[in-house]
């Protein structure tokens, strides 16, 4: 199964990260290929809160619908994502925020295969290239939220 990871530094805290990635509703103003974005329910625990959510992703004549379970874990700076229903076979991925000083450090992995043998080829080429681009546009928006110099951030 391919799988994409990466592991950047960044000068904003863990919980401005977390909250961040978190925010699936807003993912169409800012993530690449993201036409729309839809909570279908959220059930909170006391450890952490589990979120039902589609993504539509679309791509010049493709365009695809997609579910997922978002588990989110405040008090580690954790997102775990599982796959329900939609083109793929399996993708499972996982945001992980670790304070470190000056910032935090971002660690990033998903795992994907598609239903489509044909699809899978041909998307899988630009597939890393991709979560390059998704990544990077995370980095962008928390520049414009929280600004290009936020000075010590607080975990």
């Amino acid at each position: 199964m391919p799988r994409h990871s990466e592991t950047r530094d960044l000068p904003y805290s863990a919980q401005q990260m977390y909250n961040l990635v978190a925010d699936v509703a807003r993912y169409p103003e800012f993530l690449p290929w993201t036409a729309a974005a839809r909570i279908r329910s959220r059930d909170g625990g006391p450890e952490g809160e589990v979120m039902l959510a589609d993504l539509v992703v679309s791509f010049k004549v493709f365009r695809e619908s997609f579910g997922s379970r978002v588990v989110l874990w405040p008090s580690e700076y954790r997102i775990e994502t599982e796959y329900l229903d939609g083109p793929f076979k399996r993708m499972d991925s996982e945001w992980r925020f670790e304070p470190i000083d000056g910032g935090c450090r971002v660690h990033f992995w998903i795992d994907y295969e598609f239903r489509n043998v044909i699809i899978g080829r041909v998307v899988g080429v630009v597939f890393n290239e991709a979560m390059l681009r998704v990544v990077a546009a995370f980095e962008k928006r928390a520049r414009a939220l929280y600004g290009s110099d936020p000075g010590t951030p607080t975990a």
